[in-house]
C-alpha cells in the first residue's frame, strides 16, 4: 500500500510532467545548495528545478504518458520542468554546465518527444522563440516590400513608355500618323 506522502508526490511530479513543455534531467551530485540556487535562477521564470527520488519520478512520468526516460532515472537526478521557452532554460543548464563540470545533463523530453543531451545542447545554441519570430517577420516584410514594388513598377514604366512615344511623336511632328482632324475629314 502507498503511503499518503509519495501518493502526493507522484501526483505532484506527475501534473508537472503533463503542465511542461520540456522536461530535462540531470545530474547534480557535488554541486552545493548555493550552486543549486545559482542554477535554478539561471534556468529563467520559466522552468522549475526539482530534485525527486528517481522511482517516484519514473512513476510520474509513465502516469504522465512519457516512457522515454527510463533509463535515465539512476543516480542522482534532478528535473527542470520548462513551461516557456525551452530554449531559454536550454540556454541556462548549458552556460551552468559549463562553469560548473559536476552538472551533467542527461536528456529530457520535449513535447512528448525524447531528447538526448547532445539535442538539448543543440536545442540551447538556436535563438530565442522571440529572435526567431522577429527575424521572420523582417523577411516576410522584406519580400512584402519587394513585392510591392515590382507592382509599383509596372504602371510606373508603362507611363514612362508612353510618355517617351509622345515626346518622339512631338519631335517628328506627328508625322506618319494623321491628326484626330485630318482622319475625319477623309
Amino acid at each position: 500500500m502507498a503511503r499518503p506522502d509519495k501518493s502526493a508526490a507522484v501526483a505532484e511530479l506527475t501534473d508537472k510532467f503533463r503542465s511542461s513543455n520540456a522536461a530535462v534531467l540531470t545530474e547534480y551530485t557535488g554541486l552545493t545548495v548555493a550552486q543549486l540556487k545559482q542554477l535554478r535562477r539561471s534556468l529563467g521564470e520559466n522552468a522549475q528545478y526539482s530534485v525527486a527520488k528517481n522511482t517516484l519520478s519514473k512513476i510520474a512520468a509513465n502516469e504522465a504518458g512519457i516512457t522515454s526516460l527510463d533509463d535515465l532515472f539512476a543516480g542522482s537526478t534532478a528535473i527542470a520542468f520548462v513551461t516557456g521557452d525551452p530554449v531559454t532554460s536550454a540556454k541556462g543548464l548549458r552556460d551552468f554546465a559549463k562553469e560548473n563540470p559536476a552538472l551533467v545533463i542527461k536528456g529530457g523530453v520535449m513535447d512528448g518527444k525524447a531528447l538526448s543531451a547532445d539535442e538539448i545542447k543543440k536545442l540551447a545554441d538556436l535563438e530565442s522563440r522571440e529572435v526567431l519570430l522577429a527575424k521572420l517577420a523582417g523577411a516576410m516584410k522584406a519580400k512584402q516590400s519587394q513585392a510591392a514594388a515590382v507592382f509599383q513598377a509596372l504602371p510606373s514604366k508603362f507611363v514612362r513608355t508612353a510618355e517617351a512615344l509622345r515626346a518622339k511623336q512631338a519631335e517628328q511632328g506627328g508625322a506618319g500618323t494623321p491628326a484626330p482632324a485630318e482622319a475625319d475629314a477623309e
